[in-house]
């Protein structure tokens, strides 16, 4: 989980700066917009919008926001219509890139990103070119202050875990998609608190790099992340941990 791993690292870290900007309440409002609009208002018949709910409050989202947000998408109010769709790609040094985009403006969105391949020395390329190379799965992220290592294993391992790895300053679990949902039951009976619990795409191999390459792909990762229409970025990079470290110091 190499790739995956460091790049949740490196959002984590940087959460409360996007917080701060509004882009992390602005991507949950759309998904919880577009998960009532598919699967209608009640969260207890529709994981997606309970999962997205979850993570919202989480966030501090204002009770009204996340009402407001389940009401454009059941049509109760007007909201934008905001469309889904993935892009894939090849960034510096051939790392696999996957962005997911909830957007009311497909044109602008797949724009702002063939720019920024451009821009970061990668290429936007045709659908299933990279998208083969992941794997669909329940993932969850837990800091080390919050939990010892024996609970955690504990815990998450007698709710179906698949794995369970020591990233940093994380615990890092995996599950299948539809176990995802025991999972949060049982952080949640136990009063854990968790940083992500979402569906993830998860590589399957990871490409390593460094130096130049490895500095034009978090900046990459980055700028696509910043982009109003794009809700989550996934890549199979492997970068040294030294060189990490460096390079989140620049």
């Amino acid at each position: 989980m190499s790739g995956h791993s460091k790049w949740s690292s490196i959002k984590h870290k940087k959460g409360a700066l996007d917080a701060k900007r509004g882009k992390i309440f602005s991507k949950l409002i759309k998904e919880i917009t577009v998960a009532a609009r598919m699967g209608g208002g009640d969260q207890d018949g529709n994981f997606r919008l309970k999962n997205a709910i979850a993570m919202a409050k989480a966030q501090n989202m204002p009770k009204e926001n996340i009402e407001r947000a389940i009401k454009k998408g059941t049509g109760e109010i007007e909201g934008s219509a905001y469309e889904e769709s993935s892009y894939e790609g090849y960034g510096p040094g051939g790392v696999a890139v996957l962005v997911h985009v909830l957007t009311d403006n497909r044109n602008r969105a797949v724009a702002d990103i063939r720019h920024l391949f451009s821009r970061y020395n990668g290429n936007l390329g045709e659908a299933g070119c990279v998208g083969w190379m992941f794997e669909k799965k329940g993932y969850a992220s837990i800091s080390k202050d919050v939990i010892d290592e024996d609970t955690i294993y504990e815990v998450a391992l007698g709710a179906g875990a698949q794995d369970i790895t020591d990233e940093d300053d994380l615990y890092e679990i995996l599950t299948e998609p539809d176990e995802l949902e025991g999972l949060r039951h049982a952080l949640e009976e136990k009063g854990i608190k968790y940083n992500v619990l979402e569906v993830s795409m998860i590589p399957q191999s990871t490409v390593k790099i460094s130096g130049k390459e490895a500095q034009q792909t978090l900046r990459l990762l980055e700028a696509l992340e910043d982009l109003d229409d794009v809700q989550s970025v996934h890549s199979n990079f492997d970068i040294d941990d030294e060189e990490m470290a460096k390079l989140q110091g620049q």
